[in-house]
């Protein structure tokens, strides 16, 4: 037996994440989180144990690498999360324990995991719980923020244990609130994990996050993307995601047309929808045939959060 600090991270709000983006797309995101999460362990010296969909299990010989570790997949979360809609925001909450563990194959049993487990159950959205055992091993003037949350009976435990909130919000999250012209600039990723797709007219291109919806296309500034052309209405369509797919509904004067590819069926739209499941062209208040049309081309882009030997690719 090994003594051990175990780490129980799950995530919330995959029901709602799902529901938009549909099964392969969320399982995804919800994939390459969970194993962003996982580096972040490694990183700090930790092992992950296993994955349970979307949940991780890891396990730190050094008990204060594990808290640094899990301090710091809030904190850097949290600034990323900022930016997403709630609808698709998977939140995290994180259960600690230390103590006598068994390692057999690779797995870990004892009684800290299954506490690990049922603190994570326990926690609230961008919560850390843990035991007194993590909070104590950590020493005087360890510098982690922590809360008692007094004695809590955890089931499958005989006797109760003292439960800890582990108070990770730097002071700098209450200045970023604040101040929502940075956000861009404090998020340490580009795109997003969901992926998102690009809008190209003339020579100007613009990438969209999937967080980015709906938006709008449109003549005036206040749309989302500004095609000026004389025939494009003020708000001539919206883009928005459903059930997995991206969704195109036209809502203008003049109507809208799409193909998609290299294919010569055109869709003709007037105050109606349609699924853009690939890359194709949209032309506005005038059809392809009109060589003169305002055409807008369209890529779906795939998630960008990729994993590489010791940590996250940014």
């Amino acid at each position: 037996m090994a003594e051990l600090t175990i780490a129980f991270v799950d995530l919330t709000g995959s029901v709602s994440v799902f529901e938009t983006l549909g099964n392969d797309r969320a399982t995804k995101a919800v994939t390459k989180l969970t194993q962003w999460i996982g580096s972040m362990g490694v990183e700090n010296g930790g092992t992950v144990v296993k994955m349970l969909g979307d949940g991780v299990l890891m396990s730190f010989s050094n008990n204060r690498n594990a808290v640094d570790a899990m301090v710091q997949i809030q904190q850097e979360h949290a600034k990323r999360v900022m930016q997403w809609p709630d609808r698709l925001k998977l939140m995290m909450q994180i259960g600690m324990a230390r103590g006598q563990v068994v390692v057999v194959d690779g797995d870990c049993f004892g009684d800290a995991v299954n506490v690990a487990s049922r603190l994570s159950d326990l926690a609230g959205p961008e919560q850390i719980m843990a035991t007194d055992t993590v909070i104590r091993k950590l020493g005087p003037r360890h510098g982690v923020r922590s809360r008692s949350l007094g004695p809590m009976r955890i089931k499958g435990r005989v006797e109760p244990c003292e439960v800890f909130r582990v108070e990770w919000q730097p002071e700098m999250l209450s200045e970023f609130l604040t101040l929502p012209a940075d956000l861009h600039a404090l998020s340490p990723m580009k795109e997003s994990v969901f992926g998102g797709f690009e809008l190209s007219w003339l020579d100007s291109t613009h990438a969209f996050n999937l967080t980015d919806l709906p938006l709008k296309i449109g003549r005036v500034p206040e749309a989302d993307f500004v095609v000026s052309d004389p025939r494009v209405s003020r708000m001539h369509a919206n883009i928005d995601i459903r059930s997995g797919n991206y969704v195109l509904e036209d809502i203008s004067s003049y109507g809208t047309w799409v193909r998609f590819g290299a294919g010569d069926n055109v869709i003709a739209l007037r105050r109606q929808e349609c699924l853009l499941h690939s890359d194709g062209e949209i032309a506005m208040g005038a059809p392809f045939s009109d060589f003169s049309a305002p055409t807008v081309r369209f890529r779906l882009v795939e998630g960008h959060l990729s994993i590489a030997p010791g940590g996250i690719e940014k």
